[in-house]
């Protein structure tokens, strides 16, 4: 497999640091511009967590909720993300969009989202993702797919189409950041890096060679 000649010249946008002071709007224009433009999962993020032993690992989430607190996401505490979040609370986020030619890399610390957020998010919840956050044991082992869609369907079957409850070990996290890096792919990789840095009540910018 030859991959050392694939490679493809960014042309599409430009990025200046000038008159930029706060990130966050500019997330929100980047990440409506990638809706707009049809990005494929434009609200996926790679969410990079660090477990006890120092050992990284990675996946990918959805974004569900940006508010002043951060970036929120929803998953099982008990997952592996949720054990080692427990463990280490500074995690990495990372969102592409391909088509735009961009990139924005975030830090930060994850708490757990408020129960009155989990709960709204989780009432919002198809019914049918419901009862797959209600019976599905995240991150463990399980006997095979036979299995796991047996329990989906004892559950489905008990709930009758009754109102569900979220689960106390299911919710959101959200990332408060403490530094942004946007990233617009330019022309013969002299690429542009623009990086935010949370110092007290401001951001300190700052341009990155790429």
């Amino acid at each position: 497999m030859n991959l050392k000649d694939i490679r493809k010249n960014y042309t599409r946008e430009t990025l200046s640091e000038k008159s930029l002071h706060d990130p966050f709007p500019l997330f929100e224009k980047w990440m409506e511009e990638a809706i707009e433009g049809r990005s494929n999962e434009p609200t996926a993020m790679m969410l990079s967590t660090v477990s006890q032993e120092h050992k990284p690992s990675s996946r990918i989430v959805l974004l569900k909720l940006l508010t002043s607190e951060g970036f929120h996401f929803f998953t099982n505490y008990s997952s592996r993300k949720g054990i080692e979040i427990r463990a280490n609370s500074h995690v990495a986020l990372l969102f592409f969009w391909p088509e735009l030619e961009r990139e924005v890399r975030i830090e930060g610390v994850a708490a757990r989202s408020s129960k009155e957020i989990s709960d709204q998010y989780f009432n919002q919840r198809p019914y049918e993702s419901q009862i797959s956050a209600i019976v599905s044991p995240q991150s463990q082992v399980v006997e095979s797919r036979d299995a796991l869609e047996q329990l989906w369907k004892d559950k489905q079957l008990s709930a009758n189409g009754g109102k569900l409850e979220r689960p106390e070990g299911w919710g959101g996290y959200f990332v408060q950041p403490t530094s942004f890096e946007f990233w617009q792919g330019r022309p013969n990789r002299l690429h542009d890096r623009i990086l935010f840095l949370r110092n007290d009540q401001e951001w300190l910018v700052s341009r990155l060679a790429p």
